[in-house]
């Protein structure tokens, strides 16, 4: 058998002992009803940044899916893999969420990838982030930037078209135009804690707006 990572079990025993027997009322009534999340999370699966910690949410608030630079692929009908479309669809057809929100965060590395050309053309990584790379060819706001600067566009960028792929989807673009759905994205900032949104009606360049 293999041996577990004692970091994992005082992890798993720090929050049995505390958070859940705090919360057990909650869990209990959570695992008879079943969940009802007021709103899908598409974040990035940095282990930098904790989405139900960033807006203070607890079990049953957030139905949650993580990728590498939180990207919303645009939908596609056809007989391979889809997680993160398959979680869109389950989230709002199923569960009905009322908000879907796309959160991206500075120093993302899977955007770096884009700008830096590290990932080998055969990785997953590579092609995932296709669809970035292919919105970066068609657009020149970048060129006279370094490319720290161009790495912190992108990543604005690459919410901007997560919020575009999204209405791709029939069953989401139904829900926004009948006003039963939200649709939003945010940035947040490892470095200063700030989350800012970002609106997909404008220009990259000039399209964040912080909450603080």
């Amino acid at each position: 058998m293999t041996k577990i990572d004692e970091r994992l079990v005082k992890g798993y025993q720090k929050f049995r002992d505390t958070v859940f027997e705090s919360d057990r009322a909650l869990y209990e009534e959570l695992a008879t009803s079943g969940q009802k999340p007021h709103t899908l999370m598409i974040a990035c699966s940095d282990s930098r940044v904790l989405p139900q910690q960033i807006l203070s949410a607890g079990p049953g608030d957030l139905f949650v899916v993580r990728n590498v630079a939180a990207m919303v692929p645009p939908y596609e009908r056809d007989s391979g893999y889809h997680g993160t479309s398959a979680a869109i669809e389950f989230a709002t057809t199923v569960l009905e969420v009322d908000n879907i929100v796309v959160l991206g965060h500075a120093g993302c590395g899977g955007v770096a990838s884009v700008i830096d050309q590290n990932m080998p053309s055969d990785s997953f990584v590579h092609n995932w982030m296709r669809p970035l790379r292919e919105w970066l060819r068609t657009h020149d706001d970048f060129d006279d930037q370094d490319n720290e600067e161009r790495k912190r566009m992108l990543e604005r960028a690459a919410v901007h078209l997560s919020l575009q792929n999204l209405k791709s989807f029939p069953f989401v673009k139904e829900r926004v135009d009948a006003g039963t759905l939200s649709v939003v994205g945010f940035i947040f900032d490892i470095h200063n804690g700030d989350l800012s949104q970002v609106k997909a009606q404008q220009r990259v360049t000039l399209n964040v707006e912080s909450l603080a």
